[in-house]
């Protein structure tokens, strides 16, 4: 038999998991199912034993179906080596709640085409290097400086962000923040969440201005998941000892790679393919998968 756990965590601002709903659910463990709450109404663990990875995706497809509508996220995961060592991030539409290229274009006022190029990038439906391209182009011209603006007028970080990369850190976990964006801003952000590296595609500058060219090679799909396996082997740790989100199609390689893989309110192809989705919660999330409780955050 294997050990395995079933976290369930809500939207901390509508927490769901009531005692009702955990009654309701019971007809849906197996015998020896143990819950453990890790936040009140807003997360818990279900720990049981099961002969296969198989058996135990059967048992957490009953318990979706008898939490049928309610927000609630469900990850699977074998109990041993939930907690990791590395976790590697995506930034736009992950860690941020924009994409920094459209927010760019917007300074141009093209947007909307970029966007749109950008939209069926992360989809798949687009080789992610030509499109890249195809956008930066759209924003020759542009001066450099007005990154910071865009910063700070119209980036946020996405709910439990920084908690979450402090908390990893505080307990030894190596973090790092992989972009198909641009060190223009990861370095930024980079500092304003607290991972210890970053790494993303330079934009080439004259005089101040952007040229309409990225430098090559371009950090893609193919780059992060690179880097996990790169960083993974340089901390000597097993596979399963790490962690990895993102939400687009350039992400997919990378989720795939990592012991625990989770697709943040991301496309459906690339939520289709992840061991773990994120549809409800925040980042915060992450923490309780790895069975961190409430009270040993570090905000």
């Amino acid at each position: 038999m294997i050990d395995f756990v079933a976290t369930l965590v809500s939207n901390p601002n509508k927490p769901a998991l009531s005692d009702a709903l955990l009654s309701h659910l019971a007809q849906a463990l197996p015998y020896n199912a143990k819950v453990i709450r890790l936040d009140r109404q807003i997360a818990i663990d279900i720990l049981f034993a099961a002969r296969t990875h198989k058996e135990a995706t059967e048992i957490v497809s009953r318990l979706r179906l008898a939490i049928a509508s309610e927000p609630i996220d469900t990850i699977l995961q074998p109990l041993k080596g939930r907690r990791k060592g590395l976790f590697v991030a995506d930034m736009d539409s992950t860690m941020i709640g924009q994409e920094c290229i459209d927010e760019l274009a917007e300074e141009l006022g093209v947007k909307s085409k970029v966007a749109a190029i950008t939209e069926r990038a992360m989809r798949g439906e687009l080789d992610f290097e030509p499109a890249l391209r195809e956008r930066v182009r759209l924003l020759k011209g542009l001066d450099a400086m007005v990154v910071a603006k865009v910063i700070s007028e119209r980036i946020t970080l996405t709910p439990g962000a920084r908690t979450l990369v402090s908390t990893l850190r505080g307990h030894g976990v190596y973090t790092a923040l992989v972009s198909g964006g641009f060190t223009l801003f990861t370095g930024r952000i980079s500092a304003m969440i607290g991972f210890d590296e970053d790494r993303a595609n330079t934009l080439v500058l004259a005089k101040g201005k952007l040229t309409g060219d990225v430098a090559e090679p371009i950090l893609g799909r193919e780059a992060k998941r690179a880097t996990l396996v790169e960083l993974r082997e340089q901390f000597a740790l097993e596979p399963e000892e790490t962690l990895a989100i993102g939400d687009g199609a350039n992400d997919l390689d990378m989720i795939r790679e990592a012991g625990l893989g989770i697709a943040y309110r991301a496309k459906p192809a690339v939520a289709a393919a992840a061991n773990a989705r994120i549809d409800h919660s925040d980042l915060t999330a992450l923490l309780y998968a790895q069975g961190y409780s409430r009270t040993s955050w570090i905000e």
